[in-house]
């Protein structure tokens, strides 16, 4: 029998098929969201007391440098962020609960709507039977529907002594963040830059969308104050929050006024409602957004559906708000953190990348 001795070379390391890595990390992937999505009750809470950490960060780091002691910091921290939350939460409820009571009225009128299309398409030629299938719904089942929307928007908050609780100690610790990062800096500077990738691009994505948000929702409220919708302030509000679901909030938003302004004017002020919605949203989202920030979040635009898409499913209503933020985290986390990875840029951000290009222009700005 012979020994290995410290002259014996290594046996040669068996790397494992390409494809077999891709099927282990597609198999690692499915599990950790099933935990993430059996756990979605704590982790979305989590990760919007992260967010909002992340984007109040900047105020704290502002306040020291002006000479505040630290405790004063981040007090003054906490209270904007507390006084936000709060605000919204109370707002939504008290709008919601007004809204409940005026729903009932409008019983008689969606019935009489629901008979006039009904005589609409016997008079056209169409059977009785295929009228019945066509408008086989009810008042109870559309309001229901429209309660859901309004109910999963509040339900964003359910955790909100958990997240006020999570926000109190985050605070705190970020107290030590940018000394820790300047440690972590000498030691391993890809996951510094990374998670700096990331904090810049939340911050950016939060405030271009409650800016922009904020100018949405005085002008939906104002236009459906002048056509008459009942609670405009409501209808804002819900535009103002869904403003931070990519590509589609405005619709979950345009919903309710809608069919309210079916309910009060008939189809016309519907389809003025819609057509107002669509304007401003479109201008606004498509024209001027743009020209002042470009693409803040770095994200293809299939991209951002389908972290709309699985998020959603995965957290919830909470998941479809906090998309773009847990999408740019995952990326920092997965790829920006290993140089090795970088190539995956090219594929999923807004803009043609180039990581060899990048790396090249480095070296020749050292």
């Amino acid at each position: 029998m012979r020994f290995a001795s410290a002259e014996t070379p290594e046996a040669p390391r068996w790397a494992l098929p390409r494809a077999v890595i891709v099927l282990l990390g597609l198999a690692a992937t499915v599990i950790v969201i099933a935990g993430m999505k059996a756990f979605a009750g704590v982790i979305g809470p989590t990760f919007l007391a992260l967010i909002l950490t992340v984007g109040i960060h900047p105020l704290h780091t502002w306040l020291r440098r002006k000479g505040f002691p630290t405790w004063v910091a981040v007090a003054a921290v906490l209270a904007v962020v507390y006084g936000i939350l709060l605000g919204l939460v109370v707002a939504l409820a008290l709008s919601i609960a007004q809204f409940a009571t005026t729903l009932p009225t409008y019983q008689d009128k969606f019935d009489d709507l629901l008979a006039q299309a009904r005589q609409l398409l016997e008079a056209r030629g169409i059977g009785q039977d295929e009228v019945q299938k066509a408008l086989n719904i009810d008042a109870d089942r559309v309001f229901n529907i429209v309660t859901a929307i309004l109910d999963s928007t509040l339900g964003v908050f359910s955790g909100l002594v958990f997240v006020i609780t999570l926000l109190l100690f985050m605070t705190v610790d970020a107290v030590s963040y940018d000394r820790r990062l300047s440690i972590l800096q000498r030691m391993r500077p890809d996951i510094v830059s990374a998670l700096a990738t990331f904090s810049s691009g939340t911050r950016k994505y939060l405030l271009v969308s409650t800016v922009f948000g904020l100018i949405v929702a005085v002008l939906d409220t104002g236009a459906l104050s002048l056509i008459g919708i009942p609670l405009p302030i409501l209808w804002g509000l819900l535009s103002f929050i869904t403003n931070y679901i990519p590509n589609i909030g405005f619709v979950l938003g345009l919903i309710p006024p809608a069919l309210l302004g079916l309910l009060e004017g008939g189809p016309g002020t519907m389809l003025l409602v819609i057509a107002v919605y669509s304007v401003i949203n479109v201008v606004i989202e498509s024209v001027i957004q743009p020209k002042f920030v470009g693409d803040t979040a770095d994200i293809s635009v299939t991209l951002t559906v389908l972290a709309l898409v699985v998020w959603g499913w995965v957290l919830g209503p909470l998941g479809a708000l906090l998309a773009i933020p847990l999408t740019l985290l995952a990326r920092a986390l997965l790829v920006d953190i290993d140089p090795s990875t970088r190539w995956v840029d090219s594929l999923v951000s807004a803009k043609v990348v180039d990581p060899a290009a990048e790396e090249d222009e480095e070296k020749e700005v050292e």
